[in-house]
C-alpha cells in the first residue's frame, strides 16, 4: 500500500484516529503497536464497528477484502500521508513554537481568525511528531485556514514538523529555560525554537516578529516578509494595560480585556490581534473574540471558589514560566499562599533552578509557600515541602488555608490540580 493508492481512501473518511476508543463510523484507524499492547489486535473489530480503513504494522493482521492494510510503520504511514495531504492544500497555514505560551496563543489566534474564517487548529496539545500529522490530516474541504502548534524537547524536531506542516506564516513566543535536559541549555533552546525561522526563511514565507523581544529581532534581521508588533513604527502596536488582573491590549484607543491573568500573556494576545487585523479582521471583532475567549486548559485560569480566587497554571512549568507568574501573582490584594510543583526535564540546572524559584518565593514576601515533588523538598526545608499531591492533599483535609488568593503552579507530571478539591 503506497500514498497515492490509499489518497482517495482517505478523502473519504470522517476523520483519523490512533485511539481505539473513539473510533466512529467512517473513520481511518491507525493502530499503533506499544510495549505492553499491539493495537493491530483490534483491527478487525474496528471494521465492525464501522471504521473505514485499519493501517496495521504487522503483516499477519492485513485483509484487504476488508480494508485493513499493512504498512512497515504506522507512524511513518501516517506523517507521510500528512504530508501527501498538506500538498494538496491551498490555504494559509499559521505554525508556532516557542518555551512558554504556545497552547494559549494558538487558542487565541484561532479565536481571533474564526471570527472570519473557518479556521482547524490543534487540539489540546498534540503537538509533537504524531499530533502535527493528525492535526493536517483533520484539515477538510471547507477549512479556509489552519493554525498548527508545534512542540519540541530536543534538537531537529521543529525541523521535522516543519516539513509535515509547511507553514506559511510563523511565530515563536518566546525562548526560555524549558526542556534544558533535552536541549542542551538555554543556547540550546534558542537553536532548536529557531529552526521555525529557518524553514520559513529558506521557503520565503512570513515571520511574525514581537519586536520588544531582542532574540526574535536578532534572529529576524534584514528579513522579509515579516509581520511585527510592539513597538513604534511595528506594522501593529499595542498597550499593555488590566482590569483585575485580567490582562488586555488597547489598539488605537480602543480596549480589550481578557479573561488571562499575568503580564506575559499580553504578547500572547497581540500575536492573535496581529495576525486577525493582518487578515482584515476589524479590531471589533478581533476585541470579541479575546473578550469571549475563556480558558478552560489549566492556562492562566482564574477561578472563583468559595469567596476565594484561585490561579491554576498546572499544565506546565519551567524557570522562565515559574518566574512570571510569581511576579503576577505577588500583585494581587490580600493574602496569598502559593502552591509550587516540581519543574522537570531541567538536566543538571535542576538543583540550581529550584534553589532559585524558592528564593524569589522567599523574597517575594508570599503568605505561604506551599512546593510538591522531590526537586523542591531536596532544596526546601519547610515542613510544607511535600513529596507528592497525594502527602499534600491529606495534609489540606486537616488544614485549611487561610489566604483569599491560592497559585497553582508546576509542571504536567506533578499533577497539582488534584489537590484543588481539597482547597
Amino acid at each position: 500500500m503506497n500514498i497515492e493508492q490509499f489518497y482517495p481512501l482517505f478523502l473519504q473518511a470522517s476523520k483519523v484516529t490512533i485511539d481505539s476508543r473513539k473510533i466512529a463510523e467512517n473513520d481511518i484507524f491507525f493502530a499503533f503497536s506499544g510495549d505492553n499492547f499491539n493495537a493491530a489486535t483490534l483491527a478487525e473489530k474496528a471494521i465492525d464497528d464501522g471504521a473505514l480503513a485499519v493501517i496495521v504494522e504487522q503483516q499477519e493482521f492485513e485483509n484487504r477484502d476488508k480494508n485493513i492494510f499493512y504498512v512497515p510503520s504506522t507512524l511513518e504511514f501516517l506523517q507521510q500521508l500528512s504530508i501527501y495531504h498538506r500538498n494538496q492544500l491551498d490555504i494559509p497555514v499559521i505554525g508556532l513554537t516557542g518555551s512558554n505560551g504556545k497552547t494559549t496563543t494558538k487558542e487565541l489566534i484561532h479565536a481571533v481568525l474564526s471570527e472570519k474564517f473557518n479556521v482547524q487548529y490543534t487540539y489540546g496539545n498534540l503537538n509533537n511528531h504524531i499530533g502535527v500529522p493528525l492535526t493536517i490530516l483533520s484539515v477538510k474541504p471547507e477549512h479556509e485556514m489552519a493554525v498548527i502548534e508545534m512542540g519540541a524537547n530536543h534538537q531537529k524536531e521543529i525541523e521535522f514538523l516543519c516539513t509535515i506542516s509547511r507553514p506559511d506564516f510563523g511565530y515563536i513566543t518566546n525562548f526560555g529555560k524549558a526542556h534544558l535536559e533535552g536541549f542542551g541549555g538555554f543556547e540550546g533552546v534558542i537553536k532548536g525554537k529557531s529552526e521555525l525561522y529557518d524553514y520559513l526563511k529558506n521557503n520565503h514565507k512570513t515571520i511574525v516578529i514581537n519586536e520588544n523581544d531582542p532574540i526574535q529581532v536578532e534572529k529576524t534581521e534584514n528579513y522579509s516578509p515579516v509581520l511585527t508588533f510592539g513597538k513604534e513604527g511595528s506594522d501593529y502596536n499595542f498597550e499593555a494595560f488590566s482590569e483585575e488582573h485580567f490582562v488586555g491590549l488597547n489598539y488605537e484607543g480602543a480596549k480589550a480585556v481578557s479573561k488571562l491573568t499575568g503580564e506575559y500573556n499580553f504578547t500572547n494576545l497581540c500575536a492573535a490581534a496581529s495576525l486577525g487585523l493582518h487578515f482584515g479582521i476589524s479590531f471589533e471583532k478581533v476585541k470579541h473574540a479575546i473578550e469571549q475567549y475563556t480558558p478552560t486548559n489549566m492556562r492562566s485560569q482564574v477561578v472563583k471558589k468559595e469567596g476565594r480566587t484561585l490561579v491554576l497554571d498546572t499544565y506546565n512549568a519551567n524557570p522562565s514560566s515559574m518566574t512570571a507568574s510569581l511576579h503576577n501573582f505577588i500583585t494581587f490584594e490580600g493574602r496569598k499562599t502559593i502552591i509550587i510543583g516540581d519543574m522537570l526535564e531541567l538536566g543538571e540546572e535542576s538543583e540550581k533552578e529550584h534553589k532559585n524559584i524558592l528564593k524569589l518565593a522567599q523574597d517575594l514576601n508570599f503568605n505561604e509557600i506551599i512546593t510538591v515533588g522531590k526537586h523542591f523538598k531536596a532544596v526546601n526545608s519547610s515542613v510544607l515541602a511535600f513529596e507528592n499531591t497525594a502527602e499534600l492533599a491529606e495534609y489540606l483535609k486537616q488544614h485549611t488555608i487561610q489566604s483569599e488568593n491560592i497559585l497553582l503552579k508546576g509542571s504536567r507530571g506533578i499533577a497539582l490540580e488534584k489537590v484543588i478539591d481539597f482547597i
